[in-house]
């Protein structure tokens, strides 16, 4: 018996690297099976071609978020970080209590989160959130500084005051609920994530050196990010992952986005990651990113 290899487009994109025939499901629908605010995170660095290979044939029986037909969908994310980049440093020396301050935009739909990470015992990520005006996610407004002062306290010496914009991410993601089944110990998530481009806010995000400026948008051709996020025991999608040969990758969007762009940081962590992967590239059309200003 033959069998007829995935025709893979010359440019694939997240939504056409799955099986056609998973059926869509409502955000609803996912975050009653499988909010996962607390999990444990795994990510792969893989070429674009590549992934539609290994992901065509993922056995399992899964749903593709779909909003209004679509099924991928535009983020930008706002990371916050004192003038000593604490955030950033605790996460390069793997410290215990680490922390991420980050607004969340879905730009198909304008909402906006702001959001407060923390990595507790043994390895779970813990993700806080409160809805947040869209205008104002290049800053923390009151509001804002309440609620980070409020979720990291005993955590953070520095008010919330000391945080400013360092570093934006976009990208753009297709979800997956990936359901328990024999070959799947629970109800878990993947995430795929193209397009990807880092824009540099702050001085702070560049060394003096640095060739990089202010307010471009680089990106890094052809890499496609693969997270899972499940309980402790790894889903289907890590093993089928993992049978092709594609391992799990020290990568942070915010602190390996942030080491490539300012090689006088410590990185020791994402070296590897930054050399294999990272080459990064402004955006063809040059355009400066836009945010706008707290009045």
């Amino acid at each position: 018996m033959t069998t007829t290899a995935p025709q893979i487009p010359a440019s694939p994109t997240a939504e056409t690297m799955l099986p056609a025939s998973w059926p869509g499901i409502s955000l609803e629908e996912l975050n009653a099976k499988a909010a996962m605010q607390t999990r444990v995170d795994r990510k792969y660095i893989v070429d674009a071609h590549y992934a539609a290979l290994v992901l065509a044939d993922l056995p399992a029986e899964a749903s593709v978020l779909e909003i209004s037909g679509e099924r991928q969908f535009s983020y930008d994310s706002v990371y916050f970080d004192t003038p000593n980049l604490d955030s950033y440093r605790l996460a390069a020396t793997g410290r215990r209590n680490r922390y991420k301050i980050r607004t969340r935009s879905y730009l198909d739909t304008g909402d906006t989160y702001l959001e407060v990470k923390t990595e507790g015992a043994r390895a779970l990520t813990v993700k806080e959130r409160i809805p947040y005006p869209y205008a104002d996610r290049a800053y923390l407004n009151a509001q804002g500084r309440d609620y980070v002062e409020e979720s990291l306290r005993g955590l953070i010496e520095a008010p919330a005051t000391a945080f400013e914009p360092v570093l934006t991410t976009g990208y753009r993601r297709t979800t997956v609920l990936l359901p328990a089944s024999d070959l799947n110990p629970s109800d878990s998530r993947m995430t795929i994530d193209t397009d990807l481009t880092w824009t540099p806010l702050s001085n702070f995000a560049l060394s003096t050196s640095s060739p990089y400026r202010l307010g471009q948008a680089y990106t890094a051709a052809g890499m496609v990010i693969i997270e899972t996020k499940s309980g402790s025991a790894p889903s289907v999608a890590d093993k089928h992952l993992w049978r092709a040969g594609i391992r799990p990758s020290k990568i942070s969007k915010f602190a390996t986005g942030l080491a490539a762009l300012n090689p006088e940081l410590t990185s020791n962590k994402w070296n590897r990651t930054i050399a294999r992967s990272m080459n990064l590239q402004p955006v063809d059309n040059g355009t400066d990113l836009y945010l706008p200003v707290a009045s």
